[in-house]
């Protein structure tokens, strides 16, 4: 035992070791839109627990069924007087005195039983009822996993496509970096060889150090994007993630000539619609309670009596006992607590028809917004797009006049600083007609 207990320390840091080692472990994923979304419908906590509360409603479903099943029950009971108890009967039965009683045992001392108890309803409309609406339980509490499961795709699709863009960016700001450190080293040249000032020198050197710092920015930028993207499908943050998608132009438009709509694409609507199918259940509920109940019941008990304690010798004799009843229960007055239900599940479904109502408008509304946010957002793109490729038109033509001493340095540092400011309105205007392409397909009930 001793030497198992020696074995067992000398392994345990090794063991330590190795499930630190299991811990800190990172999972390496490449993956496409639908990989991230896959992903995220089996480990996003909301899209989980919404899963649940499908097999829960399943579970209240069984519960729901169970009150129409016969129930059957089992007991058995052993009791031993040690008084038998006494009753007094007229005493002129035994020949006495008129108005005399004589007190009499009745029983015996050990009575032992064991039987079986059967409870079937056969008409409660509140339980037919019950029985009607799982299916559109199950189907409300599907479509509830459904809206979430959207909400958090369509977030998904935003910092993907965001991240993806932000790829350009950093490409472009690289360029920039190149551009920008060639144009230092020459101004430096040419201060060395008293054919430029040191301003110019310092100037080139400012706008190399600004570009760094904005791509240090951005990449922080794009290292929180891939956080949140990650946490928002429920991966865990240590794991690396790849992007393998690209986004083009092209995409971006592909949505835009199509503005036809039908309040049925919508999830949220398609919920609502069976929040108002359970709503009638609710009231079809309370006006079958003005109904009576029925219900079947049925006892078969086996017993025995005596007054030694052998019940259980072979051949002392036991007594069958069978019962069958049909039991009625008529509501006759219970203070309106019927009525008062039936009158708030009817004012319910008006709340859900009306919220229906409320909604289609609210649809119409969200998708003139998003189709006028979206069409704005490509026009800006394509425009933002020919003033980035001006820019560097001028740019390069200066940069090229500067060479041939027909440009200051200080008009090569501005039309570089337009060629920055065009180019980042560029990148930004990809965000925004990302997000609005995304909004617009949701809107529209669209979104894969």
């Amino acid at each position: 035992m001793k030497y198992v207990v020696q074995c067992f320390l000398l392994l345990l840091p090794a063991m330590v070791w190795a499930q630190e080692k299991e811990e800190n472990l990172v999972t390496a994923h490449a993956f496409t839109i639908a990989d991230c979304i896959e992903y995220a419908k089996r480990h996003n906590v909301q899209v989980k627990n919404a899963l649940l509360n499908v097999q829960i409603q399943q579970q209240t479903n069984r519960n729901i069924t169970s009150a129409a099943l016969p129930t059957i029950s089992g007991n058995a009971a052993f009791t031993d007087y040690l008084q038998i108890p006494v009753s007094v009967i007229p005493g002129e039965i035994f020949g006495g005195a008129p108005g005399s009683f004589v007190p009499v045992q009745f029983g015996v001392k050990y009575n032992t039983n064991v039987g079986l108890n059967l409870q079937q309803l056969l008409f409660d409309g509140q339980v037919f009822v019950g029985l009607q609406a799982r299916k559109a339980s199950i189907e409300f509490q599907q479509k509830a996993y459904e809206v979430t499961a959207q909400a958090i795709r369509a977030n998904i699709y935003k910092i993907y496509y965001q991240l993806v863009a932000a790829k350009t960016q950093l490409e472009i700001l690289d360029a920039n970096i190149v551009r920008a450190k060639k144009f230092e080293s020459d101004a430096k040249a040419l201060y060395k060889n008293g054919f430029a000032e040191k301003l110019d020198a310092d100037r080139a050197a400012v706008q190399v150090a600004n570009l760094e710092m904005q791509r240090m920015s951005v990449q922080t930028q794009i290292d929180n994007g891939y956080v949140g993207l990650k946490f928002l499908m429920g991966m865990p943050i240590k794991d690396s993630l790849l992007l393998t998608e690209t986004i083009s132009e092209d995409q971006l438009k592909e949505q835009l000539l199509d503005n036809n709509y039908d309040y049925n694409n919508r999830l949220e609507y398609q919920y609502a619609m069976l929040g108002k199918r359970l709503g009638e259940y609710n009231v079809k509920r309370y006006k079958l309670a003005y109904l009576p109940t029925v219900a079947l019941s049925g006892t078969y008990v086996h017993q025995t009596q005596r007054n030694q304690f052998d019940m259980f010798k072979k051949g002392t004799p036991w007594f069958n006992t069978s019962i069958i009843g049909l039991n009625i229960s008529v509501p006759i007055f219970d203070g309106f607590a019927k009525d008062a239900n039936l009158r708030k599940a009817k004012l319910e479904l008006q709340q859900t028809e009306n919220n229906i109502a409320d909604f289609k408008n609210q649809v119409d509304n969200e998708v003139k917004q998003a189709y006028n946010t979206y069409k704005n957002a490509i026009l800006m793109l394509d425009n933002l797009k020919k003033n980035s490729n001006l820019a560097e038109q001028v740019y390069l033509q200066t940069k090229k006049k500067f060479e041939s001493g027909l440009a200051s340095n200080t008009d090569v540092t501005n039309t570089q600083a337009d060629l920055i400011t065009a180019q980042t309105n560029y990148i930004n205007a990809m965000y925004t007609a990302i997000i609005a392409k995304v909004d617009y397909m949701k809107a529209t009930g669209k979104l894969p």
